[in-house]
């Protein structure tokens, strides 16, 4: 377990251990408190939400598998969210949310000052739902926003919706982590979203997984990784329809530019180290753009 963490994972907590929990909030001794399909009473999810108002030092919190499991604790929430100043990561995954829930807690995700990645998979969403979060997606020169979103299996939204999530992901300045496994896309969505990576200059994951997609829209994805320059790293394509040739071919043009980019890094490091080293055209300019998003947000504990 880590230093400064609380992890419960399915059991049904008592008043005398949420009250344990609440006091260590309260003490700013807590950096990651995840309760994954844990049993706990309205009253006491309610002394849940106000230690996350007053916690300072809170920076993930992981409510996943039906712990927000109806409308007055998505209240709740949204309340302690719009207090608490810490939270950079949120975890709601398998919560009925529904778009109306999620109505209730977008003011305040789109107002905390925090907030950078966030778990909405399995969260029952539709297309409204979608355009909502789409506002946590601020184009280029706006405010900060998401890095890394996760919207698995969320079947309720159509292609419109999704076509809307790719144009807020192409203008977005901040998004890395894109995760949309487990949603019925198809081949058409794959085409939108193939236009929002390569338009966008920060996505370094997209995960495809289970999306059914087929070569055709495995062919436009390593069409846009040949042709177009990307920040795109990882693409997850596992259980789809798509032949193991056309994988390992995008899987080498990934790997080839990450090499590339490694290699400027390495050039651009000898540069510093020795300030005597001239280019051979001294006019030129590099742009180095590093890969990989170090750790990652979502790393620290499970869905």
């Amino acid at each position: 377990m880590l230093p400064g963490s609380i992890q419960i994972s399915g059991e049904t907590l008592s008043s005398a251990e949420i009250r344990d929990i609440c006091e260590s909030l309260r003490e700013n001794s807590v950096r990651l408190l995840s309760l994954r399909g844990c049993q706990l009473s309205d009253r006491d999810f309610g002394r849940i939400c106000r230690g996350v108002a007053e916690s300072h030092s809170l920076a993930q919190l992981n409510l996943n598998l039906g712990i927000v499991s109806n409308i007055n604790r998505v209240k709740q929430l949204a309340e302690a969210l719009k207090t608490n100043r810490s939270v950079q990561s949120l975890f709601l995954h398998g919560s009925p949310l529904t778009d109306a829930g999620l109505a209730l807690l977008n003011p305040a995700l789109s107002i905390h000052p925090s907030l950078v990645a966030l778990d909405l998979g399995d969260c029952m969403l539709g297309d409204e739902g979608i355009n909502l979060i789409c506002g946590l997606l601020p184009p280029d020169g706006a405010k900060s926003g998401l890095k890394e979103l996760t919207l698995s299996a969320n079947p309720g939204v159509t292609a419109k919706g999704w076509g809307r999530l790719a144009i807020a992901v192409a203008h977005s300045s901040q998004v890395r982590v894109l995760n949309l496994d487990y949603n019925p896309l198809g081949d058409q969505v794959a085409g939108m979203l193939a236009v929002a990576v390569a338009s966008s200059r920060t996505l370094e994951v997209l995960d495809l997984e289970g999306t059914g997609l087929t070569n055709h829209s495995a062919q436009t994805l390593l069409d846009m990784v040949e042709n177009y320059p990307t920040a795109l790293r990882t693409l997850i394509l596992a259980e789809n329809s798509i032949s193991p040739e056309l994988q390992q071919q995008i899987s080498d043009l990934l790997s080839e530019g990450e090499e590339e980019e490694e290699n400027e890094a390495h050039e651009v490091t000898a540069r510093e180290k020795n300030p005597w080293i001239c280019q051979s055209n001294p006019s030129s300019q590099m742009v180095l753009v590093t890969s990989g998003l170090g750790e990652s947000l979502l790393a620290e504990t499970e869905m």
